[in-house]
């Protein structure tokens, strides 16, 4: 989602993803923060590597035996996760030391919770310096060599308490849990009801646009499915039912179920009431879009609140997500959000590397797709980069075990600046001549996100498809050094290039916001004001239509398109990406490719000829299309 923003916060909206620095402690003193319950995930290999993958493949082959014989977590747990021996001898480490230990279902990683001062003393947790300027400080442990041999990575362990914050660095966390709403200069015309209102704002503007209009026509609407949304905040039910209702869909709030993974449902519930900020808007997009593309479908909800606790970001992001996985409800789950980018410079988790915790990741989801979930995650919304920068830099995780989607902009016309914008047809998100000057001055471009993994090495499904590893780009923008702002390049040049690693994104839908989508979202609007020498902070209850665009619409959007298609199958159709790769080299492709050379995201333009595009992956989905070749493998 477009967040604008005048400068980069400790939390900030980057490339429509939440991405959260570790500093959300700032403020607590040593003596509260040793009190505090923390949350570590230790993340464990599987008995065999190479099984697992080669089984995750093998349930989408339909020429394996093992095509579609999804795993539940016991099952799981049987054939990939480690022994209850071991992990019972983990348990007994820390009890010595008052942690609990819990196994997520799947024997793949285990949840500890104690104070910050007994997780530290089982793991003989101490603080590293940076090694280098900039750089965060780390935390170094040790674990017994017989438990340790098969951990992965420990993730969320603080190796000393955090100093107590000075206040101006208090109010600068203070100030980026408050984010403004992503508001653009016009707002939904309310006059407008029901069918009306949703193809001009909503679900029936995407399923129109993608043919998932015929699968509604056949009388699927996810009934039976239910949808995992990964969040950090709570939202409000009334901003569900508003927006539902507006919306002429189905306003069943019941059919919402919260699960609170870190942090309790009263620490969420204040945290929502307190302000209205970044967090909430992103929660609320990611449902209010979920719930209306798949009308029928129940929506599991993973709330991580790090507020009560001392733990990190990243910790959080991963308990949610191995709940979500490991309870084995949602045969599809979306998030909007991620820890931080692929940048070790930018990782705030003290204990863990950032390649440790994307193998972690990779793990739990080759879980997920052994079980049949399919897992979507937003690209991001500033093309190649996922924050305001040159550089290449890619919100975490870039697996391959999931389906990263990009964003489109719709046909429009319009007047902006002061010059005639005309999109004759749906081409990549990214468009220097539609950039207002308010985002021109604080160098925020929205564009799909796109390109190459730092981390990631090209999957087996992307190898040999065309497009794969080359690409064509522009240099459109250019940076200033004094004030770190972009300029548009007055004689941009065309680059070629090549790639060697997972390409993203693997297909798209549109996010920009010129043909965007409304949301409905209150709260309490934060202002400061100066009285006399004392400046005192001011809530405004606030309710907003607002039109928005991002990435961020286009993953749970795709996911509740997902539970549409699953809602009509026998069996879930599972990891996406081997079919579909396989499917858009078919001549009866269930995609339109948007290869030509003025389909950029600011910098990856389409490559003429070539199936995959790093603006775009893949292209645009005809789900009519799409689900018949999934039916057609059962």
């Amino acid at each position: 989602m477009m967040i604008s923003k005048k400068k980069r916060l400790t939390i900030v909206t980057l490339g429509s993803l939440l991405v959260l620095g570790a500093s959300v402690s700032l403020g607590t003193d040593s003596a509260k923060a040793a009190a505090k319950t923390t949350v570590v995930n230790v993340a464990l290999k599987p008995t065999n590597q190479a099984d697992l993958t080669n089984y995750v493949y093998n349930t989408v082959d339909p020429t394996s035996a093992q095509y579609h014989q999804y795993l539940t977590p016991a099952a799981f747990a049987d054939k990939f996760g480690q022994s209850d021996s071991y992990i019972q001898s983990f348990k007994n480490y820390l009890k010595k030391y008052h942690v609990k230990a819990v196994a997520y279902p799947g024997n793949m990683s285990l949840r500890l919770t104690a104070t910050t001062t007994n997780m530290k003393r089982a793991f003989e947790a101490k603080n590293v310096p940076a090694a280098k300027k900039g750089y965060p400080a780390k935390t170094r442990y040790k674990l017994p060599g017989k438990l340790s041999s098969k951990v992965v990575a420990v993730i969320g362990l603080y190796g000393q308490q955090t100093k107590k914050a000075t206040n101006k660095t208090a109010k600068k966390a203070h100030t980026a849990l408050t984010a403004d709403l992503p508001t653009t200069s016009t707002k939904p015309d309310t006059t407008l009801a029901g069918n009306a209102f949703s193809r001009k704002y909503g679900a029936a503007k995407f399923a129109n646009a993608y043919k998932l209009n015929t699968l509604y026509n056949r009388g699927l609407q996810g009934q039976g499915q239910r949808i995992g949304i990964i969040s950090y905040s709570d939202i409000h039910n009334s901003d569900l039912t508003t927006y539902w209702r507006q919306s002429g869909v189905n306003d069943d709030v019941s059919r919402i179920h919260r699960i609170y993974t870190v942090g309790t449902k009263a620490d969420a519930q204040k945290s929502l009431n307190d302000s209205l900020g970044g967090l909430q808007t992103e929660a609320t997009v990611d449902v209010q879009s979920a719930s209306s593309v798949a009308p029928q479908a129940d929506i599991d909800f993973y709330v991580g609140n790090l507020s009560g606790t001392k733990t990190s970001d990243a910790s959080t992001y991963f308990a949610s997500f191995m709940t979500a996985v490991s309870s084995n409800q949602d045969k599809q789950i979306s998030t909007s959000f991620s820890p931080d980018e692929e940048a070790a410079a930018e990782w705030g988790d003290p204990s863990t590397s950032v390649k440790q915790y994307s193998n972690a990741f990779n793990l739990l989801l080759e879980q997920a797709a052994a079980q049949g979930i399919t897992v979507f995650k937003s690209s991001g919304d500033y093309g190649r980069t996922s924050q305001s920068s040159l550089k290449e830099i890619h919100s975490m995780s870039s697996s391959p075990y999931q389906v990263i989607v990009g964003g489109t902009t719709l046909p429009y016309q319009k007047i902006i600046n002061n010059k005639l914008i005309d999109i004759p047809t749906e081409r990549a998100w990214g468009n220097v001549n539609a950039t207002t000057a308010s985002d021109l001055k604080y160098g925020i471009f929205g564009a799909s996100g796109g390109g190459f993994s730092a981390l990631n090495p090209t999957p087996r499904y992307q190898q040999g498809v065309s497009g794969v590893n080359t690409f064509r780009a522009v240099n459109y923008l250019s940076e200033q050094k004094k004030t770190h702002q972009f300029v548009v390049n007055k004689n941009p040049h065309v680059i070629f290039g090549t790639g060697h690693s997972r390409n993203l994104p693997d297909i798209s839908g549109n996010a920009d916001v010129q043909t965007g989508y409304a949301t409905y979202i209150s709260g309490k609007v934060i202002s400061v004001k100066n009285v006399g020498k004392h400046r005192k902070i001011i809530k405004t209850p606030s309710k907003q239509w607002s039109v928005s665009g991002g990435t961020s619409y286009t993953s749970p959007q795709m996911a509740a398109a997902n539970a549409v298609m699953n809602s009509g199958r026998q069996t879930p159709i599972g990891f996406w990406n081997p079919q579909i790769y396989q499917f858009a080299q078919q001549a009866d492709s269930p995609f339109t490719v948007l290869d030509g050379t003025e389909n950029n995201n600011l910098y990856y333009t389409g490559q003429p000829g070539k199936l995959y595009n790093q603006a775009t992956g893949l292209g645009t989905i005809n789900f009519e299309k799409l689900y018949d070749k999934f039916g057609s493998e059962q």
